[in-house]
């Protein structure tokens, strides 16, 4: 257990430390060449593309999960301490606060003043067409996204972490990438018009049905306003998504704002878009929400160690006991 904490904490701090590697060395930007290259046209009936499609989802999110696995189960054979670091590093590549609470202060800032610097920027946070928005909208957009990524940017790999390294470090690490895969090929992929996304947008939405949901409640916990989570499950259905809702109309109510995609949905309405103060206050409450998703990731964690230890106490009387009676 003491290893799995030090992993998290490791790969923690060096998000904080470090942010974003630079894109050319991003193990994460290398897997989105490789989807890029499956990306085309493969036939030209849309059901057949579709069922490639499937099959891209399934196994091409399987790679980083099978380099990080062996990467960190080789390292943990030459040295326990290798394999914690290589496990650390594998958690921090598929992680993304630091840089998310940053870009999304630098959109909101530059909204006052440059916005044409803001309507360049938000494209790192959003794929919506910047190029008529409002300097509220383009504040809207930046905020919905940061308690959008909150989900898919960190809790929903620390969950699979947590779930898996105290009964593997190897797997755990093999968990946190394969999720990272999963949301990488579902922001490449994942569109309507293409048939080729369809199963990475399906798959998605099954994993990270659970992760979106606790990030909603860490945001609530984090306002310390847990009301705000029920007033939210009025607007959590509106967005497309099955998810992302949840995390952003929590962080809608929590803050007291209206966040908006222009003719997609809207939410919290009867409130005004965010200001600059807004949206400062919105990055403060996103790094508390993550804290308090770390919290939950290491008691997730402890759980799965305490009952790993007691099935391993009660098989070992009853092999003992099969033992015998051979």
């Amino acid at each position: 257990m003491f290893v799995v904490l030090a992993v998290l904490g490791l790969a923690l701090s060096l998000d904080l430390l470090v942010g974003e590697p630079p894109t050319r060395a991003h193990p994460v930007a290398w897997f989105g060449r490789l989807i890029d290259a499956l990306d085309r046209e493969w036939h030209e009936d849309a059901r057949i593309q579709r069922l490639v499609g499937v099959a891209i989802a399934i196994v091409v999110a399987l790679v980083p999960a099978g380099v990080a696995f062996g990467a960190v189960l080789v390292a943990s054979a030459g040295h326990p301490a290798a394999g914690a670091v290589v496990a650390a590093v594998v958690l921090f590549l598929s992680i993304s606060l630091q840089s998310l609470l940053e870009l999304t202060a630098h959109v909101v800032r530059a909204t006052d003043g440059d916005l044409e610097t803001a309507r360049e920027d938000v494209r790192g946070l959003v794929g919506r067409d910047a190029s008529t928005l409002t300097p509220a909208e383009i504040r809207s957009g930046a905020v919905e996204s940061a308690g959008e990524n909150l989900a898919d940017g960190l809790v929903a790999t620390l969950l699979a972490f947590a779930v898996l390294a105290p009964l593997s470090l190897p797997a755990g690490a093999g968990a946190a990438a394969w999720v990272k895969g999963v949301n990488t090929l579902d922001s490449m992929l994942g569109y309507p018009q293409k048939p080729i996304g369809t199963g990475s947008a399906r798959l998605d939405d099954i994993v990270m049905w659970l992760p979106a949901r606790i990030t909603a409640v860490a945001i609530a916990a984090a306002a310390t306003d847990p009301l705000a989570l029920r007033r939210a499950g009025e607007w959590a259905r509106a967005p497309p998504s099955p998810n992302s809702g949840w995390p952003m109309a929590t962080l809608a109510c929590a803050l007291g704002v209206r966040l908006t995609k222009p003719g997609v949905y809207d939410l919290n309405t009867g409130h005004a878009l965010p200001t600059v103060a807004d949206g400062d206050r919105a990055v403060r409450l996103v790094g508390m929400a993550a804290v308090v998703a770390v919290a939950i990731a290491v008691a997730l964690a402890v759980g799965v160690s305490q009952v790993g230890e007691t099935v391993s106490m009660q098989r070992g009387p009853l092999v003992s006991v099969f033992e015998v009676s051979r």
